[in-house]
């Protein structure tokens, strides 16, 4: 099958479980070419990253003549089609706080989007987040284009139900895939009730290599790593001042900060307000080879988000076998079982924060690796990322049978 990869910004270093599942359906013999609306912001340093860049066809690379001319052709040969997506764009521009013109440039763009698919010969477009990508899916369809489906991750979809007209983006998709069970339940709050039977879960899927490791946790490690983008959802300043509390209390332990983001600047100065520059390291951007180093080295990993869906990294340090500590929220309850193969928290909650993370430094190599061990084997029977593309494989496959008949 011909499928088209779309998301809002590819490759991103937060986001190897697309490049993760793109590569599991062509192992099973499936072409997929890649799209994006622009290129991500990130720096990457992953070569895999580096690959799917140059493979990678973004949408706001090409000349604006490129794209007005898609438009001025669509105009000329299918002008009904064309007034009936411009009144779709009209309509989830009424609902959305992203304004008339941005609705309008990604008309534009699903002209130009319509055409490439066409010449690539894409049957069907699978879109990443229910967000400025998905509207350009659904526009490209109105516009004569190829049938679509979402994988929803959440939280951002929540945030802005409405605004994203997440509904409408629903009863147009061929299907939905939910990285959760919470994620399915969210989706079921904003869907028609008609649509309900469109909505599977699909999760995200742990490459191999983190299955490699098995090493038992080092008993002397002091070492806590937090992996992910740095911003505010992530609650890394949260993270720093239990950090700051245990070492008042004589505690020894360091934190490294895996990630890079807006985030930086003020997490660099509470580094320093708290004292904590030999105790507190930032990497930056690392690749999956450095994330697993550091997951290695490392007692536990911390992750006290405000918001989430499901962190693919929780997955990753679980199929390690290091333990979890994280907040109670979105799907992370789904994985991470409090006394089985980590420990949750209230998000916000910086004693309960500081409490488990005293028990992590304080626990025996035994108990931690006991439960690393029952996180792995919950992360193998759930997250394996060819099972999970085989379950999405499926759901391509049904929806293209249905087209055909």
């Amino acid at each position: 099958m011909q499928i088209g990869y779309l998301t809002t910004a590819y490759p991103k270093a937060s986001h190897t479980f697309i490049r993760t599942e793109i590569r599991a359906l062509e192992s099973f013999g499936h072409a997929v070419a890649r799209f994006a609306i622009r290129p991500a912001p990130d720096t990457l340093v992953d070569p895999l990253d580096l690959e799917e860049q140059a493979r990678t066809t973004h949408c706001l690379a090409q000349p604006i003549p490129v794209l007005l001319g898609a438009l001025l052709v669509t105009a000329l040969t299918q002008p009904g089609r064309l007034a009936h997506a411009l009144a779709t764009s009209l309509a989830l521009s009424a609902r959305s706080e992203r304004g008339l013109v941005r609705h309008l440039a990604y008309l534009v763009e699903a002209c130009w989007l319509v055409r490439v698919l066409r010449e690539r010969g894409v049957e069907h477009v699978h879109v990443h987040f229910g967000t400025n990508a998905a509207a350009v899916a659904l526009l490209a369809s109105e516009l004569g284009g190829p049938s679509y489906s979402l994988t929803v991750h959440g939280p951002g979809e929540f945030d802005a139900p409405i605004g994203l007209s997440l509904d409408r983006k629903i009863r147009a998709a061929r299907f939905v895939a939910a990285i959760t069970s919470h994620c399915s339940a969210q989706l079921r709050r904003w869907a028609d009730l008609a649509d309900w039977s469109k909505i599977h879960v699909v999760h995200c899927g742990v490459d191999d290599g983190f299955f490699a490791s098995d090493e038992p946790v080092d008993g002397a490690s002091r070492s806590l790593v937090c992996v992910g983008r740095l911003t505010p959802q992530k609650g890394q300043l949260l993270l720093l001042d239990a950090v700051a509390a245990l070492r008042a209390e004589g505690v020894e332990l360091e934190l490294t900060l895996a990630g890079d983001g807006e985030l930086r600047p003020a997490l660099e100065q509470r580094i320093r307000e708290l004292g904590l520059e030999k105790a507190v390291a930032i990497t930056g951007w690392v690749s999956s080879g450095e994330i697993r180093a550091l997951l290695r080295s490392a007692r536990a990993l911390v992750l006290p988000s405000f918001a989430e869906g499901l962190p693919v990294v929780i997955m990753e340090a679980l199929a390690m076998a290091r333990p979890v500590v994280a907040s109670w929220v979105a799907g992370i309850p789904e994985l991470v079982r409090p006394g089985e193969s980590g420990w949750l928290v209230p998000p916000g909650d910086t004693a309960a924060l500081i409490e488990a993370l005293r028990e992590v430094l304080c626990a025996p190599a035994h108990e931690l690796d006991r439960r690393g061990r029952s996180g792995r084997e919950r992360v193998r029977a759930r997250h394996s990322a060819l099972a999970e593309a085989r379950k999405l494989e499926r759901l391509l496959l049904a929806g293209r049978s249905e087209a055909r008949a």
